[in-house]
């Protein structure tokens, strides 16, 4: 069992080490975009930030998240921290749909179109990598009141149905 926690570890630290590059190396490359740049160059740094989406960026990100879960169950983390850490991976989740909104922008209005200062993206994205990499290695205690006590409680309350569906 311990064989199998530490591959999946591994391949999760592996995961989240090539999205989170890839989180920080992609907005510089669409900086490259000019919009004076002749076909030939635009369509080359176009074909490798597509390429680098789809084809590291994105598959390290699943990667990450599913090694991610898979550990969760494995190690049986169900703490506070944890899912302050989820929060924190969804962000990053928002940002990578953001890019490749970029992205795929990038292709559909060949060179009249900019991309967003690098700053735009760089700015959350080492801001989340870092607080991931903070919760993760402190561990700290957040304690069970991060909720409001009616959460941790049924209400007793009907639902607003006449029957439950089937």
């Amino acid at each position: 069992m311990m064989l199998a926690i530490g591959i999946v570890k591994g391949i999760h630290i592996i995961g989240i080490a090539l999205w989170g590059a890839g989180l920080i190396a992609l907005p510089l490359l669409l900086a490259r975009h000019m919009s004076g740049d002749q076909q030939q160059e635009y369509a080359r740094v176009r074909r490798f930030s597509h390429y680098g989406y789809t084809h590291l960026l994105t598959p390290a990100a699943v990667l990450a998240v599913a090694a991610g879960t898979g550990l969760i169950f494995l190690r049986e983390v169900f703490v506070p921290w944890m899912f302050a850490k989820l929060v924190l991976v969804g962000g990053l989740v928002a940002l990578h749909a953001a890019i490749g909104t970029v992205v795929v922008g990038m292709g559909e209005h060949t060179n009249e179109r900019q991309p967003p200062h690098p700053a735009f993206f760089l700015l959350p994205a080492i801001t989340l990598l870092g607080a991931i990499l903070l919760v993760v290695l402190s561990k700290p205690d957040l304690g069970e009141d991060l909720v409001p006590n009616w959460l941790h409680s049924p209400r007793e309350i009907q639902l607003p149905l006449d029957e439950v569906p089937t």
